[in-house]
């Protein structure tokens, strides 16, 4: 009988308040808890001058977010995706995107999701953008390569060289189980051997494959480069599979995460730890200043994180679209910001490729 990996219904199927973006930013801001412009603060009393404002630098990612739809549904999930969600890139979209990397110097295309390869255009646009040169990252759950009419799809990913991005939140089955549902481990370990099996994290390979932490509680992640040798020794005794690197991500306090720490009341509590954990040696490596985030109707954020809160990029006071962008259009342009970034800058850092530094006390 095949595992049902959903735990839980996503915050719009459910009819929650924290669904809503707006509700989510107003608890972000609300001064009874935590006050409003707390990150901006923080930045500005760091940075010589008081300069608050971050702003962005050169274009070097794309990433694109394709839709919602997911085939589990994960506590921590700050997307809320699931199979109930039918949020989806059209075809339209991804010609768009096609075409800003066909005359865009980019460096890489970063696809997300849902489980990004559930969309129908998945393909086209990994392989346009991999004939356009760019380096593509695939961030996968894993299951998706054994559910059926995906199970060609670590062939297709070893042939197009994507590199290949893996939410694995524990080596232990229990701690893995408790964030992504029930199975979604055994599952995870059969999806690893067979990327293996096609040369992914394997001595001398080009296929890379990178593991994903994030804490199963309130905590920041441990040091980067301690965990990863752990997570190497134990999955390699215990389940004979291999991996390139692993990136450690803190939790961020929206969507489902956000839920979960306000039911256990301890949202404040996880708020003032992010607070007390700021790192200034982060700031410059913010992903946000060399990323650009797409939705799946094309609009532009600062990253992944603000568009799920509906934070766009605004251009001349006009929300942008992936069919208006240039490579140089917001190159030292502000950085949209809330309490929510307060994640990014906790700690040794988090961004989509781990920590941005271990100098940290």
């Amino acid at each position: 009988m095949e595992l049902k990996f959903m735990r839980t219904l996503t915050l719009l199927r459910q009819g929650s308040a924290l669904a809503s973006p707006s509700e989510q930013l107003a608890i972000l801001g609300d001064q009874n808890r935590i006050p409003a412009g707390t990150f901006d603060k923080i930045i500005a009393e760091s940075r010589p001058g008081g300069q608050g404002t971050l702003r962005r630098t050169a274009l070097k990612t794309l990433q694109i977010n394709v839709g919602k739809v997911c085939n589990q549904t994960c506590t921590h999930c700050h997307v809320d995706a699931g199979p109930d969600r039918r949020e989806s890139m059209t075809a339209e979209i991804a010609d768009q995107i096609i075409e800003f990397l066909s005359r865009s110097e980019v460096e890489s295309l970063d696809i997300t999701g849902g489980a990004p390869e559930m969309n129908p255009h998945f393909r086209r646009i990994v392989k346009s953008a991999r004939q356009l040169g760019k380096r593509v990252i695939d961030r996968c759950n894993l299951t998706i390569l054994l559910a059926p009419g995906y199970t060609d799809l670590p062939e297709f990913l070893a042939n197009q060289q994507v590199e290949v991005v893996a939410s694995l939140p524990c080596y232990l089955e229990d701690n893995c189980d408790s964030q992504r549902g029930n199975g979604v481990f055994e599952k995870s370990i059969r999806a690893i051997r067979r990327l293996n099996d096609l040369g992914y994290g394997q001595p001398g390979s080009e296929l890379e494959l990178n593991l994903v932490y994030n804490p199963t509680g309130m905590g920041l992640p441990p040091n980067q480069e301690d965990l990863e040798q752990q997570y190497r020794r134990e999955l390699d005794a215990r389940y004979g599979v291999s991996f390139n690197n692993l990136f450690t991500i803190t939790n961020m306090p929206i969507s489902r995460f956000l839920a979960d720490l306000l039911e256990q009341r301890k949202y404040e509590l996880y708020m003032q730890k992010l607070v007390d954990s700021f790192n200034p040696n982060t700031i410059e490596q913010l992903m946000c200043r060399s990323l650009v985030s797409v939705d799946w109707q094309g609009h532009l954020y600062d990253c992944d994180f603000n568009q799920m809160l509906e934070l766009p990029i605004l251009h001349k006071r006009e929300r942008l679209h992936i069919s208006a962008l240039s490579d140089d259009m917001l190159e030292q342009h502000p950085i949209c910001t809330a309490n929510h970034c307060l994640g990014c800058t906790a700690g040794a850092g988090s961004s989509c490729s781990g920590n941005l530094t271990q100098n940290f006390g």
